[in-house]
């Protein structure tokens, strides 16, 4: 791929939709990502998550192997959507992020917005681009971090208040009329494709969308197209052709370009390693120092024997399991930092004693939903406490955790945090939960991972990818089963807190089909 390759295969398609997508056609689009939109891509057999990533980590707890990003070029409406969808199709990968360079249009000026309400604002012009954010984005999305993009609406030709997050993945595609003029963001691709369409087909597409998706008329549709689009193609982007590995004429049609595209994508990440891999190899070893165990006093001990057998009541297990986590989060308050101080008793005298977290600066972190359980323990010792929760559930098919849901204070990388899940069995949403407070900046030595139960798996897992991250627990066993449950264990414990095994769920018939496995 050091030099341009041309590839050529029967007539160009029409921006097709892929086959199951969830997006119909036409509709009106007046943005450029939209809060509505699910974040993942549907095919006729499968479905591709675009907001978030499984944990791939070395032996230091970071990617084993940064994004691999490729950078699609062309002219307005040449397909480059198209070609980037099908990319994703043909990859087989269940993590991809796909990046447009419409969202990262300048803010306009007043000036500028009466311009391009009448027409005569150039879009097509680099300094139309918000290159410094472009840059910045990209870059962390390659370091596999967490990225807020803007929101860019095309009817109002501003952004959004409320601005997307987007998680890293294995490979990220980024496409845009103008994605080859930036050095310094040129420098991020690792690979670079112009997609070629005859100037005639552009303009016909160019036409339908601002039409029927931008609300615009023909009149002021070609009166831009003639002005700015055409003009700046031939000046701007259509010189860029030079600069990339493959070109791919008449678009998202050319499968035979596209499988070469695939090809070389697998290739270069073939020595990617999941966690577990790199878990597996540290169970012969010694239980880590980050990790804490409860002492297993008779009154531990107890509590254990109540919660573990089967045949006690869900009153009883909710009940004994509330006073076993108190406990615990007393246990896990020890390792918070404090500081020498000396009061005045009642009777005059001094005492020399220690002053430490009283609940600012402490933020506690639920994996929902049995992560939730721990909160009311939580807040009954730290009266000030903030509270944040995370959403991480299985995917049946490719038995990847996903990030579903998010909720942090928004000055969390400053806290102390406290990360809750009633077990940790493997540890992948253990994982993935410290690898999202990381995004969010949060020191890795100021998070500790409180649970309940944990098997060796999971500890080895979540001390091997972070080392600096502490592990509180009252008890470790020795493994996992086929299920992913702890054994000898506890069973699920969200199910028997809340009362949902047994099919008395609580959820209705549909959605009890449809209800993702927790992830422990």
């Amino acid at each position: 791929f050091a030099a341009s390759v041309s590839v050529s295969l029967g007539e160009d398609s029409l921006d097709r939709l892929l086959p199951g997508s969830p997006i119909t056609a036409p509709r009106r689009k007046s943005t450029s990502q939209t809060k509505t939109e699910p974040p993942l891509l549907r095919t006729g057999t499968r479905t591709i998550y675009t907001a978030g990533r499984p944990p791939w980590y070395d032996e230091h707890g970071a990617q084993s192997k940064e994004a691999f990003v490729i950078g699609l070029c062309g002219g307005s409406a040449s397909g480059k959507t198209t070609v980037a969808n099908k990319i994703i199709e043909a990859l087989d990968v269940p993590w991809v992020v796909l990046l447009s360079m419409d969202s990262f249009y300048k803010v306009l000026t007043p000036e500028e917005q009466t311009l391009a309400t009448s027409n005569d604002y150039n879009f097509d012009h680099p300094g139309a681009f918000d290159f410094e954010l472009l840059v910045a984005t990209v870059k962390r999305l390659k370091q596999g971090k967490s990225v807020k993009i803007p929101v860019y609406d095309f009817n109002t030709h501003g952004r959004q208040k409320d601005w997307k997050t987007v998680y890293g993945a294995s490979v990220v595609i980024f496409e845009g009329i103008m994605s080859f003029a930036d050095k310094e963001l040129l420098e991020l691709l690792d690979m670079k494709i112009f997609v070629d369409t005859d100037s005639d087909i552009r303009l016909v597409r160019r036409l339908r969308r601002d039409i029927t998706e931008r609300g615009r008329d023909i009149e002021g549709v070609i009166k831009q197209y003639n002005k700015f689009v055409k003009p700046a193609f031939e000046q701007y982007i259509e010189p860029y052709i030079r600069l990339a590995d493959i070109v791919v004429p008449r678009g998202g049609g050319n499968m035979v370009a596209i499988d070469l595209i695939v090809q070389h994508v697998h290739k270069q990440m073939e020595e990617c390693m999941r966690w577990a891999v790199l878990a597996s190899a540290q169970q012969t070893q010694p239980l880590p120092q980050t990790l804490s165990v409860l002492e297993g006093t008779p009154q531990v001990k107890g509590l254990h024997t109540i919660i573990r057998n089967q045949e006690t009541s869900r009153d009883e297990f909710i009940f004994y399991s509330k006073r076993l986590m108190r406990l615990l989060i007393e246990h896990a308050l020890t390792f918070l930092p404090s500081q020498p101080c000396t009061v005045q008793t009642p009777q005059g005298q001094e005492y020399d004693g220690k002053r430490s977290f009283s609940g600012k600066g402490i933020t506690g972190v639920s994996i929902l939903r049995a992560g939730e359980t721990m909160e009311p323990a939580l807040r009954a010792v730290c009266k000030d406490v903030r509270i944040g929760k995370i959403l991480i559930q299985t995917n049946l098919d490719s038995g990847e955790p996903e990030l579903h849901y998010l909720r942090l204070p928004k000055d969390i990388s400053e806290d102390h945090v406290i990360l809750m899940d009633s077990t940790v069995s493997t540890g992948a949403a253990a994982m993935m939960a410290v690898r999202v407070l990381l995004d969010h900046e949060v020191q890795e030595e100021n998070i500790a991972l409180v649970s309940l139960l944990m098997a060796e798996l999971g500890v080895h897992s979540v001390a091997y990818a972070f080392p600096k991250v502490k592990i509180i627990t009252t008890a470790v066993d020795k493994s996992v089963d086929d299920f992913l449950q702890v054994i000898p264990g506890i069973g699920d414990f969200g199910d028997r807190y809340f009362g949902t095994d047994g099919g008395s769920s609580g959820w209705s018939d549909n959605e009890e089909q449809e209800r993702p496995k927790q992830q422990t």
